[in-house]
């Protein structure tokens, strides 16, 4: 019998072996902070295989797995109920930060701009339309909060908090796997907008943990549907934001029931940016 999570949270469930995690990737899905009733099926194994290619593809950037067969998991975890969905992880002492690198303007960073005129705090020498190439890629932080949600916070005010060798060094990671993805991306047609790491500590070395490069962490676009001045469609759970938008929800619990062809939809998206990462990776 599986012994019950020793922590769930949104899409994952996590299960503490002392020194290691056995980390769960479920058919859940959230959005605005809320996980809806409905499962997404095979979400789950399209993100942990995606997130797992993308952690072989670079190996020379030390991470947190350290067995993806279900085979090799601990007794009773080496079931094929495991199979595809979970990764057995060292357990590390998480970075509370979020490391958002960005490529083009869009999301919450096209909104502080059109408000604003600045660009992660800093006003914009460069003037933009939404979903533009921006003149280089940015570092937009946000510190992890286990309540309500993660603060965007300027590269000076993490700097501070965490000092300027571990500032730089994640920021040196973050900008390395977001350029290298992104040729790769593009290589296949598409747009990697933008996209979030996470990094902990593991023997003192920072290493590379949490998911990578997922339609769950990051902003995919088909180069033949891009269009500077507009929002792009995003191969991604944008399809549910955008959903959810345009009902009279105040984007609390409960959550409104999707309809079928939402579902559909955000699978569809979902196979077809996984088809593209495991051709260009």
């Amino acid at each position: 019998m599986i012994p019950k999570p020793s922590y769930i949270g949104k899409v994952r469930d996590v299960y503490d072996f002392g020194d290691s995690l056995l980390l769960y990737s479920s058919d859940r899905i959230s959005a605005f902070d809320c996980v809806f009733q409905e499962l997404i099926p095979g979400k789950g194994i399209i993100l942990n295989t995606i997130s797992n290619r993308w952690f072989q593809s670079f190996h020379n950037i030390e991470n947190h797995i350290l067995e993806t067969d279900f085979h090799n998991f601990p007794e009773p975890f080496n079931s094929i109920d495991f199979k595809d969905r979970a990764i057995l992880v060292k357990k590390c002492k998480r970075i509370n930060y979020e490391c958002v690198v960005r490529g083009y303007i869009s999301g919450s960073l096209w909104k502080e701009y059109s408000k604003l005129g600045t660009l992660n705090f800093v006003p914009s020498k460069y003037k933009y339309l939404e979903s533009d190439r921006l003149s280089e890629p940015l570092f937009t932080p946000a510190r992890k909060n286990d309540t309500g949600h993660d603060e965007n916070i300027s590269e000076h005010k993490m700097k501070d908090e965490i000092g300027d060798e571990i500032f730089n060094k994640l920021k040196e990671i973050s900008f390395f796997l977001y350029t290298t993805a992104e040729k790769k991306m593009k290589n296949a047609g598409i747009i990697l907008c933008d996209t979030k790491f996470e990094f902990g500590f593991y023997n003192d070395n920072i290493i590379l943990i949490d998911e990578v490069l997922t339609p769950d962490s990051s902003r995919y676009w088909s180069m033949s549907e891009y269009k500077a001045g507009m929002s792009p469609p995003s191969l991604d759970k944008q399809i549910l934001r955008n959903y959810l938008e345009t009902l009279d929800w105040n984007k609390k619990p409960p959550t409104p029931k999707l309809p079928k062809d939402i579902i559909n939809k955000i699978i569809n998206k979902y196979e077809e940016i996984q088809e593209k990462i495991l051709l260009c990776t």
